[in-house]
């Protein structure tokens, strides 16, 4: 009975702690594994290679959940994210692969490494831009943004307005698209973070659509990378499943907040949760935790 007890509370910690995971990540537009991953490592004890497994399958139901919702609301780029896919399922495999051989070897540490190196890497940019109060074009439009139709149009509720916007420097966005699927099968991440800043940064789109567009690109990417880790066992079903019902019950209320804030607030929530997150892991690594 108290066995039974117990599993039940593990189960329903593991559902909360995902919901708010999976909030945090529809909102920024990272991924609820950028959040999970360190909690379930530093706070819960969880393996690490377990720990991204489960949220490789989180962030398939993340962008489910999430990319619908973006999608009714018009402000998704399909035909941007579809563009950029193949880059990043390419480099979900490649990470993936050098995963599951370093755990194998048992340099864990350099997943906690990486993993931090990554997310303290992401803070740059977006501090870089954040006195930017709206979206306004710094290039003209280039070959790739006539070839690949990279414009669009959305409403945003919090200015009460209409957004146009084009997109520049597809070739360099597929660079960085690459290196972000490497980092979703690597870290289980879903790559949200790379991706904001190679559609945020690289190709000069607006951080709503940079947001939103990632929402709906890492599940393809994460459902990649995840049917390595299942074939090499490190799925876990018991963590798997109050995981994903907990992220995707998170990232839907996440999309419903995002289209009410600014985007100011979002990069506020993504440099704090980036710093926090990524020093801890460093020093994980580094065995000084």
């Amino acid at each position: 009975m108290l066995g039974e007890i117990a599993i039940a509370l593990r189960f329903f910690e593991l559902l909360l702690v995902s919901a708010a995971a999976g909030f945090i990540g529809a909102l920024t537009g990272l991924g609820g594994g950028t959040v999970l991953v360190p909690i379930y490592t530093l706070f819960m004890g969880i393996p690490i290679i377990y720990a991204v497994g489960a949220s490789l399958i989180s962030t398939i139901a993340t962008s489910s959940g999430a990319a619908s919702a973006y999608v009714r609301e018009g402000i998704s780029n399909i035909r941007i994210g579809i563009s950029l896919e193949v880059a990043t399922t390419l480099g979900s495999i490649v990470g993936s692969l050098i995963t599951t051989e370093i755990y194998r070897l048992g340099l864990t540490y350099i997943l906690y490494i990486v993993f931090g190196a990554v997310l303290l890497f992401s803070l740059y940019p977006t501090y870089r831009r954040l006195s930017m109060k709206h979206w306004e074009p710094t290039r003209k439009p280039d070959w790739s943004t006539r070839l690949f139709a990279l414009r669009g149009r959305y409403y945003d509720e919090a200015r009460k307005e209409d957004v146009e916007y084009y997109g520049v420097r597809w070739w360099l966005g597929f660079i960085v698209m690459f290196a972000a699927g490497m980092v979703s099968g690597l870290l289980g991440i879903g790559s949200g973070a790379l991706k904001v800043l190679g559609m945020d940064d690289a190709m000069m789109l607006p951080m709503k659509v940079t947001t939103t567009t990632s929402n709906f690109m890492i599940g393809v990417t994460a459902a990649t990378g995840s049917g390595i880790y299942w074939a090499d066992g490190y799925i876990q079903p018991f963590l798997a499943a109050p995981t994903a019902i907990g992220v995707l019950a998170g990232a839907m209320l996440g999309t419903r907040a995002l289209v009410k804030l600014r985007g100011r607030t979002l990069r506020l929530i993504f440099m704090g949760i980036l710093a926090v997150l990524g020093v801890e892991m460093m020093l994980r690594g580094l065995g000084v935790m």
